[in-house]
């Protein structure tokens, strides 16, 4: 009977710990650093390197400014 109630309570113990498991709220990462806005432009250059490496390079570029457009009806 005893070795009965130690399986009994092991498996109890068991299903009891992968339920406390599971966190009450989901985890939801944010990166720290923001994503750049639409007004951020960048330029980059890549060159190959040995074993499938490459050698990247990012300058920021400045983008014109939106060009006004006036139209009428007439």
């Amino acid at each position: 009977m005893r070795r009965l109630n130690l399986k009994a309570a092991a498996l109890a113990a068991l299903a009891l710990g992968t339920v406390g498991a599971c966190a009450p709220n989901p985890i939801v990462a944010r990166d720290p650093v923001p994503a750049p806005g639409p007004q951020d432009a960048f330029v980059c250059d890549s060159r190959p390197l040995p074993l499938n490496a490459f050698d990247t390079a990012c300058d920021p570029a400045r983008r014109p400014p939106p060009e006004t457009v006036l139209r009428s009806k007439g």
